[in-house]
């Protein structure tokens, strides 16, 4: 369990906020020093006090931590988006996530092409210059007028690990 470093006149952050007198037994206490007043205000008005002290009353000690901790997350989280909370912060890095995995591909497609061009020696050749990705191959993407012998260049790693 954290220490909760308050001497007996300075109640913790929770009782300060609710204006009640800090016991010795207060479960708060560990939780909410007196030095962090916001970390209880957002709690205290997502989930209410004595919500709060409910669920911590019926966690075990060990587990109490983990849950203060997750509950101030989820309460600033609510606080910055109301309707959504944590669900729209985890959407909005899926989201995030999906755009990466696309580009990540993309560039892994160019990759492949330009080594089965560099395989063929057309690499340089003033007519396929250009990304393939990016649009400006004249013939459509990854277009090959050649018969490429892919038996080469396919078998080797993309990256050396």
């Amino acid at each position: 369990m954290k220490e909760s470093g308050k001497s007996s006149s300075s109640p913790c952050a929770a009782c300060k906020l609710l204006r009640r007198r800090c016991g010795h037994d207060c479960v708060f206490a560990p939780y909410f020093p007196a030095d962090e007043p916001h970390k209880f205000a957002n709690v205290h008005k997502v989930f209410g006090a004595s919500n709060v002290s409910k669920m911590l009353q019926e966690l075990p000690e060990h587990k109490r931590e983990d849950a203060v901790s997750s509950m101030v997350y989820e309460a600033n989280a609510r606080v910055r988006d109301p309707v959504y909370g944590c669900v729209g912060a985890i959407s909005s890095l899926q989201q995030q996530i999906d755009v990466l995995r696309t580009q990540l591909a993309m560039t892994q497609a160019e990759v492949v092409q330009l080594r089965l061009r560099q395989s063929t020696g057309i690499a340089n050749s003033p007519t396929n210059s250009g990304s393939p990705i990016m649009g400006s191959q004249p013939k459509g993407y990854f277009h090959m007028d050649l018969d490429v012998d892919q038996s080469n260049c396919l078998n080797e790693p993309m990256w050396p690990y």
